[in-house]
């Protein structure tokens, strides 16, 4: 059984960060005082000059929004991810090492008992035990890689490669047709047992989805928060303890000698955070770090260490798409202790799981110029650049161990679920919508 799911919505269960919006008045009135309804000149003996009324009106209402903000801040997604006693014993199978093949796992399986706190978990990388696995986990990036090397029907003797071919890709138009008796083989594996896809790219780089037969596989595993298995990139949780220092590099403004750092791997002129970074740089100084387009290569002291030299940090995906957050944004900008600016789903997707206050998003503004001009207003103004780094105070960050959490997350969802049938019926409209 998956675990419990919210609906995706793409509105923000809190209200927008005011941050942003008292910038753009101070601009706006160059200077002179925010013309906000209810607004009222203080009085030389420090107060409001407001009746009595209206000041207790007020009270109340900075009681509600400390008590809205404590909410929203403890709406961050729940992950159901404890396991208070010993689980049935239950084999996991990963038919291929993630983008290596078939060349064997290249260490020992992990603990789950001791990496996850996940107890009762057999995990498998010998093929020879494929009849004794309750769950195969298929790569998505080495399934369409290898597609002569997938399980034989359970119980048949012998098999070619064309047959194999044949029950998982429609050679004739690489669509999703196969029917019938082929369907029936693709179907035929051990009683009970799970195939369960494996993806953690975009839906933009993810090759060959729509040639996958129907009702291959009966589980999803990706950073989707409707997968069957939800393993997002990382994710914040409470800190237990209020003195406990959160992971990562603290935001030591002492160490800070740059504004803006990006950290790119793969340059496409074509892509959305080029065509932005383009922009951007013509208003604020950005240093880029990469093996290609115009970056330099990142300094020995490591990436983290470089980035927490700087004051912001473009977190920007390589597309845009639901619950596409990356270790760009966990890793790169919150361990290194730098602000992060966002550039992928919209705001509201990103406050399902940060606090509203943590990050900055490309879309608050209406152009590039505009984002710079904040940038450098942060830059001026300490005491507002350091209301980005509150949610330290009550949380941390985690970052997912790949491939090792994913193995061990499997194990628990096949101890939790039932014994109901599923198959994803189309795997390309679910991924790609």
């Amino acid at each position: 059984m998956a675990p419990a799911r919210q609906e995706l919505q793409h509105e923000s269960r809190c209200r927008p960060s005011r941050t942003v919006d008292a910038w753009r008045a101070a601009v706006a009135t160059r200077g002179r005082h925010m013309e906000t309804p209810g607004y009222r000149r203080r009085t030389r003996c420090g107060g409001w000059g407001l009746p009595r009324s209206v000041s207790s009106l007020a009270a109340v209402g900075l009681l509600c929004t400390a008590l809205t903000t404590f909410i929203c801040w403890g709406q961050l997604p729940p992950l159901p991810w404890a396991s208070p006693a010993p689980q049935r014993l239950v084999g996991v199978l990963l038919w291929w090492e993630p983008f290596r093949g078939r060349g064997g796992y290249p260490k020992s399986p992990p603990d789950c008992s001791l990496r996850f706190n996940i107890s009762g978990c057999r995990l498998l990388t010998d093929r020879a035990a494929y009849g004794e696995a309750q769950a195969v986990l298929f790569h998505h990036r080495d399934l369409v890689k290898e597609l002569h090397d997938w399980p034989p029907p359970w119980g048949a003797r012998e098999r070619t490669d064309k047959a194999l071919v044949l029950r998982v890709f429609d050679d004739q138009e690489g669509a999703v047709t196969l029917t019938g008796k082929a369907l029936e083989t693709v179907g035929s594996r051990p009683p009970g047992q799970r195939w369960v896809w494996m993806n953690f790219e975009s839906p933009s780089h993810t090759p060959g989805l729509r040639g996958l037969a129907k009702d291959l596989f009966n589980w999803t595993l990706s950073y989707r928060t409707d997968s069957d298995v939800f393993v997002p990139y990382g994710f914040l949780y409470s800190r237990s303890d209020p003195t406990e220092q959160p992971s990562g590099l603290g935001p030591q403004l002492a160490r800070k000698r740059g504004l803006v750092a990006w950290v790119v791997s793969n340059w496409n002129e074509h892509q959305a955070r080029v065509r932005y970074y383009h922009q951007l740089s013509r208003h604020v100084s950005v240093d880029v770090f990469g093996r290609t387009g115009p970056g330099r290569p990142v300094p020995a002291i490591g990436l983290l260490h470089t980035v927490a030299r700087y004051k912001f940090y473009l977190a920007f995906e390589n597309s845009r798409h639901v619950d596409y957050i990356t270790e760009k944004l966990w890793r790169n900008a919150f361990l290194a202790g730098a602000v992060p600016v966002v550039l992928g789903p919209d705001r509201a997707n990103y406050e399902r799981f940060v606090p509203r206050g943590a990050f900055i998003h490309v879309d608050d503004f209406p152009n590039a110029a505009s984002l710079a001009a904040y940038l450098l207003f942060l830059d001026r103004n300490v005491a507002v650049y350091r209301r980005y780094f509150r949610w330290r105070r009550s949380f941390a960050v985690h970052i997912t161990s790949f491939w090792d959490e994913q193995w061990c997350r499997t194990c628990q969802a096949v101890q939790t679920s039932g014994d109901q049938p599923k198959s994803i019926h189309n795997l390309a409209d679910w991924f790609q919508r």
